[in-house]
């Protein structure tokens, strides 16, 4: 792929949970804060009566802690440490950094201000109220709004594809595939489900552990 101008960045497209974090928020949601009973709607996901939105939206209203617990599993989360030097070593090299998630801003913002990482988030909104849990919202007025995901990631790709830019894509997860098959096969990176489905395409990958390996991999191929 040729190099794009000076004036239009090459673009790193990355999902939020299981990529820029070591867990899943959804994950520790189940394992940690859900009342007993809850119905498994991760099955009802996989057996297609639910949308993958739908599912985190039920999974996260089910939620009857207060909200400091919800809080301290935010922070259990664990969000690459060196993510705010490699954000700043991929701008310095020409890359700009966007997050697309089918997830919620609600936590994926307060991690990122933490951090004291500014970067443009594509996520579902969402508000944490006493009693009724973390409520998710689909993101309508996006451009990149998706009535399944609530973010269609495959679309943020192909908006930097037609507008000229080299574009890389991480991810983890099922939400992601369609967004990895787009980008050229050096500059997809996967670990957890999407390497799995990835492999079983046969199409190639870099895997990574932590989201700063990404980072390091773009800036060693001085792309």
């Amino acid at each position: 792929m040729a190099e794009p101008p000076p004036d239009k960045p090459r673009v790193l497209v990355s999902d939020f949970d299981g990529t820029m974090t070591r867990q899943d928020f959804y994950r520790l949601v189940i394992a940690t804060l859900l009342p007993p009973h809850t119905p498994d709607y991760w099955n009802d996901y996989l057996t297609g009566r639910l949308t993958h939105f739908e599912t985190l939206q039920r999974y996260f209203a089910s939620i009857r802690t207060p909200e400091a617990d919800v809080l301290a599993v935010v922070d259990r989360l664990e969000l690459d440490p060196q993510l705010p030097q490699s954000v700043q070593a991929l701008r310095a090299a020409g890359w700009d950094v966007v997050v697309t998630s089918a997830g919620c801003s609600w936590y994926i913002d307060r991690l990122l201000k933490a951090a004291g990482v500014q970067i443009e988030v594509h996520a579902n909104p969402g508000r944490f109220v006493e009693g009724q849990g973390l409520l998710l919202e689909l993101p309508t007025n996006s451009p990149y709004f998706s009535p399944k995901l609530g973010i269609d990631k495959a679309a943020v790709v192909r908006r930097y594809l037609a507008d000229g830019r080299t574009v890389a894509f991480a991810g983890d997860g099922y939400p992601d595939i369609d967004a990895a098959r787009l980008v050229p096969d050096h500059l997809r990176f996967a670990r957890d489900h999407l390497a799995e489905a990835l492999t079983r395409q046969r199409l190639p990958f870099t895997p990574f552990e932590v989201w700063s390996d990404i980072a390091r991999v773009l800036l060693q191929r001085q792309l």
